[in-house]
């Protein structure tokens, strides 16, 4: 048995930090849904270097995932996410401070679908503070 084995992982984020977080956290037994935007999914799926024709790098971060494609920002993208929620753990997310809230599917929301979810934000600048708008 693994050490995160039966826990469930909702991946929103895209590039870096957050994606190869959750990518140990499947290493670790995790089952990890990887939720990608419909315009493209990952930017990662299409930055080289290339092997075959596959992108190396989603390959590193997306191992270990399934993935599907929903859009956060229609109502019934909003839905079928926060059902999901329901039945994870943990939501692991990199998205500029306040758009998840701005979208209807913050932390408050998710707590009233499942009381106990975790919600991890992984951003460069923080949540609060006078950088957490930086983009740069």
């Amino acid at each position: 048995m693994k050490l995160l084995e039966g826990i469930r992982v909702l991946d929103i984020s895209t590039v870096i930090a957050a994606p190869f977080a959750a990518g140990l956290m499947a290493d670790f037994g995790a089952e990890v849904i990887k939720v990608e935007m419909p315009d493209g999914g990952d930017p990662f799926r299409r930055l080289g270097p290339y092997h075959e024709g596959q992108a190396m790098r989603f390959a590193c971060m997306g191992r270990n995932k399934k993935s599907i494609t929903l859009d956060l920002r229609t109502e019934k993208g909003k839905e079928i996410f926060l059902q999901l929620v329901e039945k994870s753990d943990v939501v692991i997310e990199n998205f500029r401070t306040g758009t998840l809230d701005k979208w209807g599917i913050g932390y408050e929301a998710m707590k009233l679908r499942k009381q106990d979810i975790i919600l991890s934000h992984v951003t460069g600048y923080g949540q609060t503070g006078p950088y957490k708008a930086d983009v740069r």
